[in-house]
């Protein structure tokens, strides 16, 4: 081995851990400002009417509004789900940038989408005893929306790859096939 090839085997643990950290990361890019706008369309969400008399809040409260509006298990999942993923995990990843995060924002968000949809739909079904109570309010279409359109744009968040994770990738792979070389002409005596 050349002087070359010695001072780079020094550094290469820190090149891995650079290299690991940068493909930890997303890179949102003009997709940050979709996602900040859908958050902001969650928080309002629980603001505004989510069936009846009931906002958002008094669903994720359980208060007296949501039980005299006889709302459901759909429901309480949903908003649970907007607050936890949709809001807290979606605001992490943002800040952070972390591609985990953005991971865990997309699973919740898509299980709170068909949540959404669901809570619909059960504002629109009659209940025990032909019950019909308040319809779905805009705050709960809007909540929906939100999360299919948050989803939608973490997915592709998640699945794109910036160029300096391309670049690294082809880095790495040309040294482990210059290694793989190496090591085939050492074992075969042509060194």
């Amino acid at each position: 081995m050349n002087s070359v090839e010695t001072d780079f085997e020094q550094f290469r643990d820190d090149l891995d851990a650079v290299e690991r950290r940068i493909a930890g990361e997303i890179d949102p890019g003009m997709r940050a400002m979709v996602v900040a706008v859908a958050v902001f369309a969650l928080l309002a969400s629980l603001v505004l009417s989510h069936a009846g008399s009931a906002r958002g809040f008094d669903v994720l409260l359980n208060s007296d509004a949501a039980a005299l509006e006889h709302i459901g298990l759909p429901s309480r999942i949903f908003v649970w789900f907007v607050a936890v993923f949709g809001i807290g995990f979606s605001l992490l990843a943002l800040m952070t940038r972390r591609w985990v995060l953005a991971w865990i924002a997309v699973a919740g968000t898509a299980i709170a989408s068909a949540f959404g949809v669901f809570s619909i739909w059960h504002r629109q079904t009659p209940g025990l005893g032909n019950y019909i109570g308040a319809g779905p309010g805009i705050g709960l279409i809007i909540g929906t929306i939100a999360a299919i359109v948050l989803t939608f744009h973490w997915v592709k968040v998640v699945w794109s790859r910036t160029a300096l994770q391309l670049a690294a990738e082809q880095e790495r792979r040309m040294a482990a096939a210059a290694e793989e070389e190496r090591d085939r002409k050492r074992l075969t005596g042509e060194e």
